[in-house]
């Protein structure tokens, strides 16, 4: 049987201790360098008409679907249209109605919705 030294132990594991911060160091250094401007992806950025039931809402000319979906936001704010209890679900309006098809969405959904009505 081999003997177990717990001199030898400490040693052994001294030099993995001392690369520890030097790894540290190299991840602050990554850190330091400037982060390259990132590019939204060019499906989001296309131009979309909406139909008439949305163009309602966000206006006739074509828009990016991140624009129509903040601008659907800005009406759902300005006509305080969230539910107080679950601020999750939307109470459709009468424009909204025509554009989710129903009286409520919750907000995960709505984005689908607003997407049949973009072309």
């Amino acid at each position: 049987m081999e003997r177990f030294n717990m001199a030898t132990a400490k040693k052994a594991a001294a030099p993995a201790a001392k690369a520890a911060p030097a790894k540290k160091e190299a991840a602050a250094g990554k850190a330091a360098a400037p982060a390259k401007a990132r590019t939204p992806n060019a499906a989001f950025m296309k131009a979309l008409t909406p139909t008439p039931a949305l163009a309602a809402i966000v206006g006739d000319k074509p828009l990016p679907r991140t624009e129509v979906i903040k601008k659907v936001w800005e009406y759902i704010k300005k006509h305080n249209l969230q539910d107080p209890a679950q601020k999750r679900v939307i109470n459709a309006d009468a424009k909204l109605k025509e554009v989710f098809g129903k009286a409520k969405a919750d907000m995960f959904e709505m984005t689908k919705l607003i997407n049949g009505h973009l072309k």
